[in-house]
């Protein structure tokens, strides 16, 4: 059984799909591509598909994981092509390497988000992130289906800064960018939670929901504060095995 890792996207007006949806959508170009999936074992199998911490309903998203099982060998540079072609524009499969290590799941500890606050003033804005990165504690509420819980945002919170983007252009409309590097703890803390901080610490409440989009996510390096690419240790190890046995590509079919 070979394993494959893919980084898809959710861009657009696709950003609002469910991650129910999204499998609906996968599993369909799964059969498109007639991909030699494997299968669950039962009265009722289903194809071995593994989601990592999927982004919420609503954020865009640029680092998305899964990981499918196959009962034939592939190359995943022609089958990331097969599925990318499969799926609508928005869902894109933009990375593909084979399994080399277990723990996928476990090099996930942090996320890079962009926040965009239009309609408000980035001076306003960097005042804001002062204060927040400058409380000891911020408190904030998410209504559960159990009721309201509090709970304390400020430790998952690696970074938090305002940024301005090049590409932007003047506009009648303040815009401010916030880039956020967060933890994933429990219970998780969003950047919906992060934004309800900035009112609870400094009375930031944008006009309009903010659009926000999951820029990066994986290991988190503490020294740095940056976010490491999940797929890299993958992507050696197949290097490695590549250059001790130079067959060993030859051996993955088409």
């Amino acid at each position: 059984m070979q394993r494959i890792r893919l980084r898809y996207t959710k861009r657009g007006r696709l950003r609002f799909t469910s991650h129910r949806d999204f499998q609906r959508a996968f599993e369909r170009a799964l059969r498109r591509a007639e991909v030699p999936m494997a299968y669950s074992a039962g009265f009722t199998p289903h194809p071995k598909v593994s989601y990592a911490n999927a982004a919420p309903t609503g954020t865009g998203s640029e680092a998305e994981y899964l990981e499918i099982a196959l009962t034939d060998a592939r190359d995943p540079e022609k089958l990331r092509l097969l599925l990318d072609e499969s799926l609508p524009t928005g869902l894109d499969i933009v990375d593909a390497v084979e399994a080399r290590i277990s723990g996928l799941a476990d090099r996930l500890t942090a996320s890079v988000w962009e926040l965009r606050l239009e309609g408000v003033d980035p001076a306003d804005a960097g005042r804001a992130v002062e204060a927040f990165n400058t409380a000891e504690t911020v408190e904030v509420q998410r209504k559960t289906k159990n009721g309201v819980r509090t709970f304390d945002a400020r430790p998952a919170v690696v970074q938090l800064e305002t940024h301005s983007d090049p590409a932007d252009r003047p506009t009648d409309q303040p815009c401010a960018i916030l880039r956020l590097v967060v933890r994933h703890v429990t219970p998780a803390v969003r950047p919906d939670d992060v934004l309800s901080g900035l009112r609870a610490v400094a009375d930031l409440a944008p006009p309009v929901p903010a659009a926000v989009t999951r820029l990066a996510q994986g290991l988190l390096d503490e020294e740095t504060g940056t976010v490491t690419d999940p797929l890299a240790p993958d992507r050696e190890a197949a290097e490695a095995n590549s250059t001790a046995d130079p067959t060993a590509a030859a051996k993955v079919s088409a």
